[in-house]
């Protein structure tokens, strides 16, 4: 294990599990939260903790975070509330310290929501700029963490809808009317999305990836078996008026960079709990 102090920018409910992982794998890790008592959670599980915020210039200290082999940035854009600008700046302000420090691998969670509905597989070549984006601002964030790539690997990972636990895809459509039945989910179980991020430390992997399980069932396949296991009211599905777009991302670039083997490959199986 040659890279072996690993930073988790952001904590949530990725992070956290994925820090715990990595100590599990005897990494030394170094973790963030945005508050004093999130920040105790994650020393009471053994992680070098600490606060920090991205307003978006970094409150706390950015400087010990970053004094490590690898890190992997995975905050939320919250381009809704703060303005799409708000997300890059969070990042352009990361790139200069990452830049002069010594990390020698970087690993930025993207999302696959970058793509637009194309009707048809999508694959990581179809949005390499932010005019091809449905997401631009989360682009020009995965672009300045590219621009690093001339003195550290860079990795960007673009994680489908994650799912697992206690992110229940029934609880958020029960009752509902739906004309979306027939787009196809492009979902992720947390314990796949901690795996790849694993894999992609410890095999160094660079470039873009789109992290996604395999297959590809319905919404309503899916939505129809998560309200019955776990008693949510059934969404009604009505016909569109017109057909809904869709895309499919392509795991296959991933599959067959690393040889990943996914968990949990198929959507209608992923494991949750109340």
């Amino acid at each position: 294990m040659s890279s072996n102090i690993i930073s988790v920018i952001g904590c949530g409910w990725l992070g956290f599990p994925l820090a715990i992982r990595l100590l599990k794998e005897g990494y030394i890790v170094k973790g963030s939260a945005t508050s004093a008592e999130k920040t105790l959670t994650l020393k009471q599980n053994g992680i070098d903790a600490y606060e920090l915020r991205l307003n978006p210039k970094p409150e706390g200290n950015l400087t010990s975070l970053l004094e490590v082999d690898v890190l992997v940035i995975n905050i939320p854009p919250k381009a809704g509330k703060m303005g799409n600008d708000f997300h890059p700046e969070q990042i352009s302000y990361l790139t200069e310290p990452i830049r002069q420090s010594s990390i020698k691998h970087v690993i930025y969670v993207s999302s696959t929501s970058v793509y637009p509905e194309l009707n048809r597989i999508v694959v990581e070549d179809d949005v390499t700029s932010s005019k091809q984006s449905a997401a631009p601002a989360l682009t020009e964030a995965e672009q300045l963490i590219q621009g690093l790539a001339t003195v550290q690997k860079v990795t960007v990972l673009r994680c489908g809808g994650l799912m697992g636990y206690d992110r229940i895809p029934g609880k958020y459509v029960a009752g509902r009317s739906l004309d979306t039945g027939n787009v196809p989910v492009n979902y992720l179980h947390q314990d796949d999305a901690v795996a790849i991020l694993l894999t992609l430390i410890e095999q160094h992997k660079q470039g873009t990836f789109n992290a996604v399980a395999p297959e590809h069932p319905t919404r309503e396949a899916v939505y129809r078996k998560s309200c019955v296991d776990f008693g949510y009211g059934l969404p009604s599905f009505i016909a569109p008026s017109e057909p809904v777009p869709y895309k499919v991302i392509s795991p296959q670039k991933l599959i067959e960079s690393t040889q990943y083997t996914f968990v949990y490959p198929d959507p209608l199986q992923f494991y949750y709990e109340l």
